[in-house]
């Protein structure tokens, strides 16, 4: 049996070099891809959901795995429709719709996606950053910032309902460019069709990706690649002209001014136009024998950058929705598509405020100032946005939901909240007008201890206050330490988060997927032995949501599998199927327990 690093070497070898895939059905018979596969997905958050049958990620097993291969030999293997749900969208508090499949679609797709994932990955853009192993918004922004200065306009692409507008037929046709097995293809294809169920009424999907599909970003950047190829070969080489700009005359003149009077010894003359020649580029930003085009995308979300006249950028969105419609069967949004002038606006893109920078004064290193450069900001809009949550008529409030939580996971629940978003704004060069927010969380901290406890503000400070040292400063914060018996206490804090912009800061948000050894439980499940008993029989793992959910497990009688599970801190727990149902029943468990 070949190993899953070998399969995956393979096929990412045959996509590095251009050549099409073959027998990948097949490629579905590999039990390591599957064991793989789980060691992936298997923490994931939606892993113990259920879709429309009970089937979760709870009794998984080597077993199963050879089920879903015989089904899939045997073309018995069918995809079931997803249960769909609504969850709340991050601005404008509207639901949008997650679709939630079997535990068994959830593995057969996750391989797909490492079989695709592997193909494609050397074939994508170099602009294109979403759902990519070891890219990321961080890695898209940070292409904006280092290679598009001088930036006149911006265009903010907006692809109207872009994921659920994905036309089934021509995602297969472009699949069928490269991968010569039908089979496989109509696998894909079934999946796309296989509908929803909401409120138990079976609803067909005549569009889009797999709503909560593990394969749909994959099949999403592979179909909107044919958009990177086009603006990458015809777009951006129709609007590149000009090896450099055309040296600004003024500019030079003044220059070369300040270096005869300073030849001359007359200093301060020289240095009068030296400033004066601070205030005026050093080229012709208006030279009509230069134009540059710029381009990046994540996901559906795409930003292009253009030195040159307005017309032409009109010109460049208008030669966009032709394709889009005509090749893509995709529409541009009309409103939410804009051009902006970089230096006296903003284009807003994964959160960021975007904008050409224009200081003649400020020096940066060795330069003479940050004239053209690009500058990345945390929207106001934002700031205020996240104050809301954590506020009431413009005064900072306790939060009732948190109250039934401990001190310690309340204070680590804000500090999560507060440190993701600074990570996140890390390359803004304002990121420390995250200050006025972590004030306002900081004061609904403590009133939610404050309501917990029924203390006054004071006394929580007292109660919590703490010098806490981080990157080598010293902060002023709050802090809780749970004491573990022959382990290293636990600390939640509060505070010792630091707002120093970092321009080159990276948040990847898919580390590297494809190689690398077994995981821990993979090795476990292998080892097809009872983690209790000791029995070599029927083994599968038992699996729970949280660490938490333990310690509803309360006094001197705990279960001894919670003993296990706790003291090994961990989420899983391989059994023989009798221990398992034991603990399902909520009986004690039967079997002895083994020596080992």
């Amino acid at each position: 049996m070949r190993t899953s690093d070998t399969i995956l070497g393979l096929i990412h070898e045959r996509g590095r070099k251009g050549l099409p895939l073959e027998r990948v059905y097949r490629l579905l018979y590999q039990p390591d891809l599957y064991l793989r596969a789980y060691g992936k997905i298997y923490r994931n958050h939606g892993a113990m959901t259920k879709g429309v049958t009970a089937e979760t990620v709870d009794a998984m097993s080597v077993a199963k795995i050879e089920t879903i291969i015989t089904a899939l030999r045997e073309g018995t293997f069918h995809w079931q429709p997803v249960r769909r749900v609504y969850i709340p969208k991050r601005k404008g508090g509207k639901m949008r719709p997650l679709g939630l499949p079997d535990w068994s679609a959830k593995l057969v797709q996750e391989v797909m996606r490492m079989i695709l994932e592997a193909y494609y990955e050397p074939r994508f853009s170099d602009h294109s950053h979403g759902f990519r192993p070891e890219r990321g918004c961080h890695t898209a922004l940070r292409e904006i910032q280092t290679q598009w200065t001088g930036t006149v306009w911006f265009l903010e692409g907006d692809i109207s309902r872009c994921f659920d507008a994905l036309d089934h037929h021509l995602l297969v046709s472009i699949l069928r460019e490269s991968i010569h097995d039908e089979r496989f293809l109509a696998l894909i294809s079934r999946l796309l069709k296989a509908g929803y169920l909401e409120d138990w009424t079976f609803h067909n999907t005549l569009s889009g990706s797999p709503q909560g599909g593990i394969v749909s970003p994959v099949l999403a950047n592979i179909y909107l690649d044919k958009l990177d190829k086009y603006i990458e070969q015809t777009l951006i080489p129709a609007h590149t002209r000009g090896e450099q700009r055309q040296d600004n005359q003024e500019y030079t003149h003044l220059a070369n001014l300040s270096r005869y009077y300073r030849k001359k010894g007359e200093r301060d003359k020289a240095n009068q136009f030296k400033r004066q020649a601070q205030h005026l580029p050093s080229l012709d930003t208006s030279d009509p024998n230069y134009r540059r085009c710029k381009y990046v995308r994540y996901a559906d979300d795409w930003l292009i950058g253009f030195i040159g006249p307005k017309s032409e950028v009109e010109a460049i969105k208008h030669q966009l929705e032709e394709y889009l419609r005509d090749h893509l069967k995709l529409e541009l949004s009309g409103t939410k598509t804009l051009i902006t002038h970089a230096r006296s606006e903003c284009a807003r893109f994964l959160g960021y405020d975007v904008q050409s920078l224009h200081n003649n004064t400020k020096r940066t290193h060795a330069k003479r100032c940050i004239n053209g450069r690009i500058g990345l900001r945390v929207p106001h809009s934002v700031v205020q946005e996240k104050r809301q949550r954590y506020q009431r008529q413009g005064k900072s409030r306790h939060r009732q939901e948190l109250t039934v939580e401990s001190d310690f996971t309340i204070i680590a629940h804000y500090q999560s909240e507060y440190r993701g978003l600074v990570d996140y704004y890390r390359l803004a060069y304002n990121l420390r007008s995250l200050n006025t927010l972590k004030w306002v969380m900081e004061q609904s901290l403590v009133k939610t201890l404050a309501a917990k406890f029924r203390l006054t503000v004071p006394q929580v400070y007292r109660r919590y206050k703490a010098t806490i040292t981080a990157q080598g400063r010293v902060y002023q914060g709050l802090q809780v330490v749970r004491a573990r018996e022959g382990k290293k206490p636990l600390i939640a804090q509060w505070g010792g988060v630091s707002l120093q912009w970092d321009s080159k800061a990276i948040l990847n948000d898919q580390p590297p997927r494809i190689y690398g050894g077994r995981t821990e439980l993979e090795k476990r499940l292998l080892a097809n032995t009872c983690e209790h008993c000791g029995t070599t029989d029927h083994i599968e793992v038992h699996h729970i949501r949280a660490l938490k959910d333990l310690t509803k497990y309360t006094g001197r009688d705990k279960p001894e599998w919670v003993k296990t599970m706790a003291a090994r801190h961990r989420k899983t727990l391989v059994l023989c199927r009798t221990c398992h149902l034991d603990i399902h029943a909520g009986r004690p468990l039967t079997r002895h327990t083994s020596s080992s």
